[in-house]
Parts: structure tokens; sequence; C-alpha cells
């Protein structure tokens, strides 16, 4: 039983979003542990930077929010 749960615990969720600089599609790994997460990642494609304000409820991904660093 705890060998499922450290397995669960380690997943990780891919979510995709939009560049606010260049609108391509990127896509996130997010941590389903974590129900509030805010971090600045590079945009793959621009290069600009994005800050990300991600919210889970239950392990699911429920809103992500992607702003430009400057904002």
């Amino acid at each position: 039983e705890n060998y499922l749960i450290l397995i669960i615990n380690t997943l990780v969720i891919e979510h995709f979003f939009q560049c606010p600089y260049c609108w391509e599609t990127l896509d996130i790994s997010v941590d389903p542990t974590v129900p509030e997460q805010e971090y600045v990642e590079d945009c793959q494609v621009c290069c600009q930077p994005i800050v990300l304000t991600v919210q889970l409820e239950e392990g699911r991904v429920v809103s992500v929010d992607a702003r430009p660093e400057n904002e």
C-alpha cells in the first residue's frame, strides 16, 4: 500500500496554455501535490519570461494564468 502512495505522489500533470507574448501553445508539468503554485518559466518558442499561476483541486488543474513577467 505504501508503494502505491509513493507512485501517485511522484506523478506530474501535463497542462497546455498559450504564451502571452507569441500566442504559441506550450505545455508545463504540474506537481499535483501542491494546490497553489506560482513560478516564472521562459517560453519554449520566443524565450520571454512568463509568470504562471496554477491552481489545483483534488489533484486536478482548475486554472492556469499565464501573464507577462513585467505586467
